[in-house]
Protein backbone atom coordinates (compact mmCIF):
# COMPACT_ATOMS: atom_id res chain seq x y z
CA UNK A 1 0.00 0.00 0.00
CA UNK A 2 1.23 3.50 -0.84
CA UNK A 3 1.69 5.59 2.31
CA UNK A 4 -0.83 8.40 2.78
CA UNK A 5 0.30 11.52 4.64
CA UNK A 6 -2.48 13.74 6.00
CA UNK A 7 -1.02 17.18 6.77
CA UNK A 8 -2.88 20.42 7.44
CA UNK A 9 -0.09 22.32 5.69
CA UNK A 10 1.87 21.02 2.73
CA UNK A 11 4.93 22.56 4.41
CA UNK A 12 4.90 19.59 6.81
CA UNK A 13 6.11 17.19 4.10
CA UNK A 14 9.68 15.96 4.40
CA UNK A 15 12.08 14.33 1.91
CA UNK A 16 11.20 10.96 3.50
CA UNK A 17 7.65 11.47 2.17
CA UNK A 18 8.75 11.06 -1.46
CA UNK A 19 6.35 8.78 -3.31
CA UNK A 20 3.51 9.16 -0.80
CA UNK A 21 -0.02 10.37 -1.36
CA UNK A 22 0.00 13.79 0.30
CA UNK A 23 -3.39 15.08 1.46
CA UNK A 24 -3.26 18.66 2.67
CA UNK A 25 -5.50 21.50 3.70
CA UNK A 26 -3.28 23.97 1.84
CA UNK A 27 -4.43 26.00 -1.15
CA UNK A 28 -3.28 24.79 -4.54
CA UNK A 29 -1.33 27.92 -5.42
CA UNK A 30 2.25 28.21 -6.57
CA UNK A 31 3.79 28.62 -3.12
CA UNK A 32 2.19 25.39 -1.91
CA UNK A 33 3.21 23.56 -5.06
CA UNK A 34 6.86 24.48 -4.47
CA UNK A 35 6.76 22.72 -1.09
CA UNK A 36 5.20 19.65 -2.70
CA UNK A 37 7.80 19.74 -5.46
CA UNK A 38 10.58 19.62 -2.88
CA UNK A 39 9.06 16.52 -1.24
CA UNK A 40 8.13 14.76 -4.55
CA UNK A 41 4.97 12.87 -3.53
CA UNK A 42 3.24 10.56 -5.98
CA UNK A 43 0.14 12.74 -5.60
CA UNK A 44 -0.41 16.08 -3.89
CA UNK A 45 -3.96 17.06 -2.91
CA UNK A 46 -4.86 20.66 -2.08
CA UNK A 47 -7.94 22.85 -1.54
CA UNK A 48 -8.93 24.99 -4.53
CA UNK A 49 -9.56 27.93 -2.15
CA UNK A 50 -12.31 29.19 -4.45
CA UNK A 51 -9.86 29.18 -7.37
CA UNK A 52 -9.28 32.94 -6.99
CA UNK A 53 -8.15 35.65 -9.34
CA UNK A 54 -6.48 34.32 -12.47
CA UNK A 55 -6.77 30.79 -11.09
CA UNK A 56 -4.28 31.47 -8.30
CA UNK A 57 -5.83 28.81 -6.02
CA UNK A 58 -5.08 26.03 -8.50
CA UNK A 59 -1.99 27.41 -10.29
CA UNK A 60 0.26 24.89 -8.56
CA UNK A 61 -1.29 21.98 -10.43
CA UNK A 62 0.33 23.09 -13.69
CA UNK A 63 3.71 23.64 -12.02
CA UNK A 64 3.64 20.16 -10.55
CA UNK A 65 2.57 18.70 -13.90
CA UNK A 66 5.68 20.24 -15.48
CA UNK A 67 7.72 18.19 -13.03
CA UNK A 68 5.75 14.95 -13.47
CA UNK A 69 3.90 15.13 -10.16
CA UNK A 70 0.20 14.35 -10.00
CA UNK A 71 -1.85 17.02 -8.25
CA UNK A 72 -5.48 17.84 -7.67
CA UNK A 73 -7.74 19.98 -5.53
CA UNK A 74 -10.93 19.52 -3.61
CA UNK A 75 -13.62 22.16 -3.70
CA UNK A 76 -13.55 24.82 -1.01
CA UNK A 77 -17.31 24.30 -0.65
CA UNK A 78 -16.79 20.64 0.26
CA UNK A 79 -13.81 20.75 2.62
CA UNK A 80 -12.40 23.21 5.14
CA UNK A 81 -9.32 25.08 3.98
CA UNK A 82 -6.38 24.28 6.23
CA UNK A 83 -7.89 21.05 7.57
CA UNK A 84 -6.50 17.95 5.90
CA UNK A 85 -8.90 15.64 7.75
CA UNK A 86 -11.75 17.54 6.09
CA UNK A 87 -9.99 17.25 2.71
CA UNK A 88 -10.04 13.48 3.07
CA UNK A 89 -13.41 13.00 4.77
CA UNK A 90 -15.47 15.61 2.93
CA UNK A 91 -13.53 16.63 -0.17
CA UNK A 92 -15.10 16.57 -3.62
CA UNK A 93 -12.44 16.56 -6.33
CA UNK A 94 -12.67 19.82 -8.28
CA UNK A 95 -9.53 20.15 -10.44
CA UNK A 96 -6.80 17.72 -11.57
CA UNK A 97 -3.68 17.95 -13.64
CA UNK A 98 -3.13 15.38 -16.41
CA UNK A 99 -0.81 13.30 -14.23
CA UNK A 100 -3.59 12.94 -11.62
CA UNK A 101 -6.07 11.97 -14.32
CA UNK A 102 -3.58 9.33 -15.50
CA UNK A 103 -3.64 7.86 -11.98
CA UNK A 104 -7.38 7.36 -12.41
CA UNK A 105 -8.69 10.30 -10.38
CA UNK A 106 -11.98 11.85 -11.47
CA UNK A 107 -13.35 15.30 -10.78
CA UNK A 108 -16.82 15.82 -9.31
CA UNK A 109 -16.50 12.65 -7.23
CA UNK A 110 -15.65 12.23 -3.52
CA UNK A 111 -11.93 12.11 -2.83
CA UNK A 112 -11.76 9.46 -0.08
CA UNK A 113 -12.75 6.38 -2.10
CA UNK A 114 -10.47 7.46 -4.94
CA UNK A 115 -7.50 7.77 -2.58
CA UNK A 116 -8.26 4.39 -1.03
CA UNK A 117 -8.44 2.77 -4.44
CA UNK A 118 -5.23 4.45 -5.63
CA UNK A 119 -3.26 3.54 -2.52
CA UNK A 120 -4.39 -0.07 -2.74
CA UNK A 121 -4.04 -0.44 -6.52
CA UNK A 122 -0.60 1.17 -6.70
CA UNK A 123 0.58 -0.82 -3.70
CA UNK A 124 -0.14 -4.12 -5.47
CA UNK A 125 1.56 -3.26 -8.75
Amino acid sequence: MIPVRVVDSITELQPADAGCIALSGSHGGLSSARYALAARPLLAVFNDAGVGKDGAGIAGLALLQQHGIAACTVSHTSACIGQAASTLADGLLSHSNPAALALGLHTNLPLAPQIEALATRRGRS
